[in-house]
């Protein structure tokens, strides 16, 4: 077997093999575009070839940006359509891809590669770790009525236009409905606004939007777009949906405003003739089940990790992100699938962390799985202390880590790719 990069001559080969490899067959074609493989980079491509040059393997990378804690903007390598054809698992072919692909992305200069896990106990044993997650929740129409905010009730007054956290109640503005056909630019530029600010949030390149080549509302299928504008007519959120079957679908809802997205949920879930609203892509701790009047009616599913981080330049991830509180740890770092290891002083001081190699005794032991799930402080070590994953030298060494790693705002991913 070898393993090669791709050219804009393989597309056709590589859009067949990684179908096969999950027993589906490519979809026709539809006018305005929408067909995934249509953002592929083919120069960043990889083809697992038999002997006798039959492929059998795929995988491929986008070149993204994701926002760091801090609001820190990073390039990352995202890896889809990593697939092998039946005949040929439990051979080596996925094993041998991935280091082929981390050692390409390492030596082209990246220090991140994040992905979306088809299955969870894949991708742990390639170094990466689940790092944002996502819930869907589902409101029955009966039951949509949002309590009064007692924090108004106490005071008398209206928080108004909050700007994030505890900004939930009153927002001013105004909101309308648009056919996604009418509003790209708008989307395109809420979406880009929203990124920079959303810690775990990926950006979505031009070529997505010219070629319509990922899910809704990227993607050609039809949607309705609850548009949100401030005082001053400017876009500031929108929510994507479409109804079926008395189902109102809520493919994702873009603000980094509490109270904006809050006031999209009310409009939605106010929506006639339908039975139930469901959202798809809720953040952790989200505060909208608290702001129904009926708690127990926002019945949470699909509670699941999203973006998965590797890191591959240990220093570089960890000076490249915010940091909330200061100190020093010590962490020794292994990573068993590139047969490497570190231990590496990270000392942070308003805002900024250095970190380099060191040998003082370790305040924390952990894989470089465990790294990637911390990376972004959507999973505080403590927890994977608590799993038996990480292993902390002292106690004083936990609480400490928690400290550090925290976001300012929990992670959240909501780009499919």
């Amino acid at each position: 077997m070898r393993i090669r990069s791709t050219t804009g001559q393989d597309l056709d080969v590589f859009v067949d093999t990684v179908h096969t490899a999950f027993g589906r067959f490519p979809e026709t074609p539809v006018d305005g575009g929408g067909l995934w493989w249509s953002a592929l980079d083919m120069d960043r491509g990889l083809l697992a070839l038999t002997a006798d040059g039959r492929p059998v393997g795929t995988a491929a990378t986008h070149s993204f940006e994701l926002t760091l804690p801090g609001q820190a903007l990073v390039p990352a390598a995202g890896v889809p359509a990593v697939g092998v054809l039946p005949s040929h698992r439990r051979q080596g072919v996925l094993s041998a891809m991935m280091r082929h692909q981390l050692t390409e992305l390492r030596a082209g200069g990246d220090f991140l590669a994040v992905l979306l896990a088809s299955q969870a106990p894949i991708y742990g044993r390639f170094g990466y770790g689940p790092a944002t997650y996502t819930t869907r929740l589902t409101v029955p129409r009966h039951q949509a009525a949002f309590a009064h905010p007692r924090a108004q009730a106490a005071t008398g007054s209206d928080s108004g236009r909050g700007g994030g956290i505890g900004s939930g109640g009153t927002c001013s503005g105004t909101v309308e409905v648009l056919r996604r056909a009418d509003c790209g630019d708008v989307l395109e530029d809420v979406y880009d606004r929203y990124r920079r600010a959303q810690p775990g949030a990926l950006s979505r390149p031009r070529h997505w939007w010219a070629t319509r080549a990922g899910q809704p509302p990227v993607s050609p299928a039809p949607r309705h777009i609850a548009v949100h504008r401030d005082t001053d007519g400017v876009p500031d959120g929108y929510a994507s949906y479409a109804i079926e079957s008395g189902t109102l679908t809520v493919d994702e809802t873009v603000t980094t405003d509490d109270a904006v997205f809050t006031a999209l949920a009310r409009f939605v879930l106010a929506h006639d003739l339908v039975s139930q609203v469901v959202f798809k892509h809720v953040p952790p701790g989200h505060p909208l089940r608290w702001q129904l009047a009926d708690f127990r009616a926002g019945q949470v599913s699909d509670d699941t990790d999203w973006l998965w981080v590797r890191l591959l330049d240990v220093p570089r991830a960890l000076t490249a992100r915010g940091w909330c509180a200061d100190g020093e740890l010590v962490i020794d770092v292994d990573d068993p699938f590139l047969g490497e290891h570190g231990r590496y002083l990270l000392a942070v001081r308003d805002g900024k962390a250095e970190c380099a190699p060191t040998d003082r005794e370790p305040d924390l032991s952990l894989d470089i799985q465990d790294l990637g799930a911390i990376y972004l402080g959507g999973t505080a070590p403590s927890t994977l202390v608590r799993a038996g994953h990480i292993r902390a030298h002292h106690p004083d060494a936990v609480p400490l880590a928690d400290a550090v790693f925290r976001a300012e705002r929990p992670p959240h991913c909501l780009h499919e790719f």
